[in-house]
């Protein structure tokens, strides 16, 4: 069943990580795992940690938003076993270049309270998206 962008916004609260595609100007979708977190009014927050190691300081994610500032989060719940819990949730998301300073600031706040990893927030940066369409779909009633 198709979800309402509520139900697909619950769903999306509730989970921990993701898969963020943005655009690579060669090869195309390029996907990566994340985590995140999301405030009232719909902004994303991904964050550039220092937990894991890096080949860049500027990671490739960033360069390809650079060049298209378009991302999907996709987020799914898998059962191997019992297909009646399947679900997905994907948020089209525009990249928000130069957020205001206190909305970085709530994002870094609300991604410390969501994993235990980020209490000291060891990220270099948070990329912050604007949701602009969820979608979603559920084996059954959610």
């Amino acid at each position: 069943m198709k979800l309402t962008p509520d139900l697909a916004r619950i769903q999306l609260l509730q989970e921990f990580h993701g898969v963020l595609s943005t655009i690579h100007p060669d090869r195309g979708p390029d996907a990566v795992p994340v985590v995140y977190a999301i405030t009232r009014d719909d902004l994303v927050g991904i964050p550039i940690d220092k937990v894991k190691p890096k080949s860049s300081t500027r990671l490739q994610r960033e360069r390809n938003l650079s060049a298209d500032p378009r991302a999907v989060l996709l987020v799914q719940m898998w059962d191997q076993h019992e297909w009646s819990k399947l679900w997905w949730v994907r948020a089209d998301l525009q990249w928000v270049a130069d957020p205001e300073p206190e909305e970085s600031t709530t994002l870094s706040g609300l991604l410390a309270e969501r994993y235990v990893q980020y209490r000291d927030e060891p990220f270099t940066d948070v990329l912050v998206f604007r949701i602009a369409n969820l979608t979603g779909w559920s084996a059954s009633e959610i």
